[in-house]
């Protein structure tokens, strides 16, 4: 057989390498961090999911009132957005949502929030190492930690929607009370005001090259975290790029009326030397583009509007499409 060699003089040309995952710390709680870490298990499994410990209702109320571990409810659903798509995988996750019905003692609690306090409780007090067990029984693609390690409480003050009540500014504690208060919160807190956190938490920020903030809760969710000294002073240390991305509408009871640019103007007061490197937005959510982008300059971030809505219509961020906008952002590859 005939043939052709071709004899290559001097080293061998770099093989092109792609680039590693980046290593992604998501901040937040309920369902809004459930579809941020929907979308960025798309494209790492360098990922952490850094949890919301102020729920004070429901379930996870129940808990709290009688048990002196974290509230689970939020950490729950976090570890359920992070578990595997295999089939016995999925299986076990729908079996930790799944709630009591009934009318008896164990009403309303979910499967999930018993196993993790049950976890907790075995591993004497420890939620981390909770977590990381739990999560390796759901094939979690990446890992959820507590942004503290004792439950915290929420302090509002929240101004009447009634320019005519006497009692215009009233200070409301705890998260559902502050969540159901008609008016809108002018003021939030945390309490204990400087709480111990996490060394996985800590070390987490320090090694990650993307943080993403929201969406979710304003005043409840997203904002809590920047309100713990340990949390806010490693946010500020870190050289990761922090993305945040904005809700598709106000909440009631916390942003009644918030404009996209409102709701940045009310972060902006709360970063205190965390950059902001990219806000994401919903193309089709957003009224006044200029005002959003005015707002965003003014924070020193970039703005990037995308179609991250679901197609249906309905105010949920679609996880592969916000996956997609993530990818846009410089420093995710």
């Amino acid at each position: 057989m005939g043939g052709v060699v071709r004899r290559v003089e001097g080293p061998l040309p770099p093989v092109p390498v792609s680039p590693p995952p980046p290593r992604v710390v998501a901040f937040g709680g309920g369902h809004g961090l459930a579809a941020a870490l929907a979308a960025w298990r798309r494209l790492t499994r360098h990922l952490t999911a850094v949890v919301t410990v102020a729920d004070d209702g429901g379930s996870s109320g129940r808990i709290r009132r009688e048990m002196p571990y974290l509230p689970p409810g939020d950490l729950r659903m976090a570890l359920s957005a992070l578990a595997g798509r295999d089939e016995r995988t999925q299986s076990m996750t729908a079996l930790l949502q799944h709630r009591f019905g009934g009318s008896g003692v164990l009403a309303g609690h979910s499967v999930g929030n018993l196993v993790l306090t049950g976890l907790t409780e075995l591993y004497g007090g420890d939620a981390v190492r909770a977590l990381a067990q739990l999560g390796d029984l759901l094939q979690a693609r990446g890992r959820v930690l507590p942004m503290a390690s004792v439950p915290l409480d929420l302090v509002a003050r929240v101004e009447s929607v009634d320019p005519d009540d006497p009692s215009r500014y009233r200070t409301i504690r705890g998260q559902v009370a502050i969540a159901a208060t008609p008016g809108q919160v002018r003021e939030i807190r945390v309490m204990p005001p400087d709480p111990p956190v996490p060394d996985e938490v800590l070390k987490a920020i320090a090694a990650a090259d993307v943080i993403s903030l929201g969406p979710g809760s304003w005043y409840t969710s997203v904002l809590p975290h920047l309100l713990v000294p340990q949390l806010r002073k490693a946010l500020a240390a870190s050289r990761a790029r922090v993305v945040v991305v904005l809700n598709l509408e106000p909440q009631p009871g916390e942003t009644d009326g918030f404009s996209p640019e409102e709701h940045l103007r009310v972060l902006q007061a709360h970063l205190d030397g965390v950059a902001l490197h990219t806000v994401i937005a919903d193309v089709d959510s957003v009224v006044d583009r200029h005002g959003l982008l005015t707002a965003a300059r003014q924070c020193g971030a970039e703005l990037l509007l995308a179609p991250v809505a679901e197609l249906d219509g309905a105010p949920r961020h679609d996880p592969e499409r916000l996956a997609a906008a993530f990818a846009s952002v410089g420093g995710v590859r």
